[in-house]
């Protein structure tokens, strides 16, 4: 597979080494976390003072390191004096109480730690409980669109931003090439019920997973849209399925922490509070999405490009929510460093109706904050509408902001 140089990882990842912090790289599985993992490990084997120890749990070779003791013994048997010692481990959590041996490593002055999970509570309530405030958390995400394009040897079009929109950023696609459909769709699947086994069913011991298996295709049909569990709980025994609000909180909550959807709150943009209601959810990667929905509709492309503009955002480091100004939706609001903008997305603004809908409700906001509008107008690539900015997607999704 081609060694993607995904620069705006590796440069942070190379910031934080020699501070004595565990690093932590968190995501979903199989969009990259290992690449990244073997682009620093080529370039600390670069190093004449570097001596580095490789643990991929995914590979049967490490398959003897179960527990803390197996990882002690081997990190004992493999640590040179005299050199700085570089400890990288893919899927941590898959080593019993790994966090008692990293706790006592980490000590070392000539030792640094990069670990990769696959699981936000197993990381955060181990590592947190174990090690304090020693460890600092880089998510990383499926292939960008910029990325994608690099990746399969793509020119900007908007047949290749359909090709992002439908198959996603799975790096491993690169692999089995777009165009064998078939290939990819069960690729995707598999991945997908890698997860749900691996992360969720076993490592959560569920119970109904029947039931879990519906609430993956309920959450794929309905992306962008607000619901609670009590409504969910509602739709689900209208469809002859009795689970009680508090047990589907739990599965929603098993979802977020394996880093298939995100799940998004609300933000009371005139009482500048957040609301304890209706989230939305969006998938890290559009391609598991599709593999996934059970039927298309015309409100599809809609949920697709929110999904895509969510995650857009979120790989350039803005915390994201869904605003609200009174009975009107802002799709999002995002805040980084004190700076915050406020997005629309529309699939196509070709109507006045629409146009005074989506530009309107932005105008509504009191507020000097920028304020866009994304969508696929044909023909557009950056306009202005009294102040605020039109975006194509495909401009839209190839700046970072």
């Amino acid at each position: 597979m081609k060694l993607l140089e995904r620069n705006q990882y590796t440069n942070v990842i190379n910031k934080w080494l020699g501070k004595g912090l565990i690093i932590v790289l968190i995501g979903q599985r199989r969009v990259g976390k290992s690449m990244c993992l073997n682009l620093i490990v080529k370039q600390l084997k670069d190093r004449t003072d570097s001596n580095v120890i490789y643990i991929d749990k995914e590979d049967h070779a490490f398959s003897n390191i179960k527990n803390d003791i197996d990882l002690n013994s081997y990190l004992e048997s493999n640590y040179k004096e005299g050199k700085h010692n570089y400890i990288l481990i893919d899927e941590v959590q898959d080593i019993d109480g790994f966090e008692h041996s990293i706790r006592s490593w980490i000590k070392r002055s000539d030792t640094d730690i990069i670990l990769t999970g696959s699981n936000a509570m197993m990381l955060s309530s181990d590592l947190s409980s174990k090690l304090a405030a020693r460890y600092i958390e880089i998510p990383i995400h499926s292939l960008s669109y910029l990325e994608f394009l690099e990746f399969h040897n793509l020119e900007d079009s908007d047949s290749s931003l359909e090709l992002y929109l439908t198959w996603g950023g799975m790096p491993f696609l690169n692999v089995l090439g777009l165009d064998e459909k078939e290939q990819v769709t069960s690729y995707l699947k598999s991945v997908y019920d890698t997860i749900v086994l691996k992360d969720i069913i076993q490592r959560e011991q569920i119970r109904n997973a029947p039931f879990l298996i519906n609430l993956g295709r309920f959450l794929s049909d309905n992306i962008g849209k607000p619901y609670s569990p009590n409504s969910i709980m509602k739709y689900m025994k209208s469809h002859g399925e009795n689970i009680s609000a508090s047990v589907i909180m739990s599965y929603l909550t098993y979802f977020v922490n394996s880093f298939i959807v995100y799940r998004v709150f609300r933000y009371d943009i005139h009482g500048k509070s957040l609301l304890e209601s209706n989230e939305k959810y969006y998938f890290e990667d559009l391609g598991l999405r599709n593999s996934l929905v059970r039927s298309t509709n015309s409100n599809d492309i809609e949920m697709r490009l929110e999904n895509v503009v969510y995650m857009h955002l979120i790989r350039n480091g803005w915390t994201v929510y869904v605003g609200q100004l009174y009975s009107a939706e802002i799709d999002f609001v995002a805040e980084k460093g004190g700076k915050t903008i406020f997005v629309q997305v529309s699939y196509l603004i070709m109507s006045e109706e629409t146009e005074k809908r989506e530009f309107g409700n932005l105008m509504a906001i009191k507020s000097n904050h920028e304020k866009m509008v994304i969508s696929m107008n044909p023909l557009n690539t950056e306009s202005d509408y009294q102040g605020i900015k039109h975006l194509h997607l495909r401009e839209f999704l190839k700046r970072n902001w």
